[in-house]
């Protein structure tokens, strides 16, 4: 109807309600980390939280290129809805660190078609697709380690991951540490492959935060679990 009022969960309300959220100390703090957004991911999550799962609206947010609209359309999708293909050139156009890390964990691991993806992103020529399958082989390692050859991954960790792209290199080293945590049979090879790598042993961490160099976190998560 003419002059009605567009519903709350319109694409273009919603965008306006995105750009209203953008703050300039927010998007300062983003852009160092790679992300060109400046809306604050707390607030962003409110608005998830309000709208609830709509999968047309989501599909709508992601075809935006917008980096907060695909962010909020991680937070409203339903992940078993995408097909495998439209999964595959979603993560090809997921160029943001915050929007790909998000895509994989919160959309990908609860895909049916999660197996056959980090299978086929495992091997793929694209280093940042590749640090997908990484992610989810690193996943795999921890829940459900049955049928990995962990040998084999830690002959390519060590083999590759010295000189990898960052997105490649921070994947490959936590599946490192995982391999390392999770499975006392491969710790001590996988302390000696992070000791002589020395991947992300100078990465600035926080005080009471765990360092992402592999034998600080591998050392670090076996001695918790040695306390509980």
């Amino acid at each position: 109807m003419a002059g009605s009022k567009a519903p709350e969960s319109s694409l273009d309300a919603v965008l306006a309600e995105l750009a209203a959220l953008e703050d300039p100390r927010a998007r300062e703090v983003n852009e160092k980390h790679g992300d060109d957004h400046g809306v604050n991911l707390s607030k962003l999550r409110a608005v998830a939280k309000r709208l609830k799962i709509q999968q047309d609206l989501s599909r709508e947010l992601w075809s935006t290129g917008d980096t907060a609209a695909r962010l909020l359309s991680l937070l409203v999708c339903r992940p078993k809805d995408f097909g495998k293909n439209e999964l595959d050139a979603m993560l090809r156009e997921a160029n943001r660190p915050k929007v790909h890390d998000w895509f994989v964990n919160y959309v990908v691991k609860k895909s049916p078609f999660a197996e056959e993806l980090r299978v086929a992103w495992f091997a793929d020529p694209d280093p940042v697709v590749a640090s997908a399958g990484w992610a989810l082989t690193a996943e795999r390692v921890i829940k459900k380690p049955e049928g990995l050859n962990l040998e084999k991954l830690l002959d390519i960790i060590e083999a590759e991951m010295k000189d990898a792209p960052d997105r490649l290199q921070w994947a490959m080293n936590n599946c490192l540490a995982q391999i390392g945590i999770e499975h006392p049979g491969y710790r001590s090879r996988a302390l000696d492959i992070g000791e002589r790598l020395e991947v992300l042993k100078d990465y600035p961490t926080p005080p009471n935060c765990t360092s992402p160099f592999a034998p600080a976190w591998i050392n670090e998560m076996v001695k918790r679990q040695a306390a509980t």
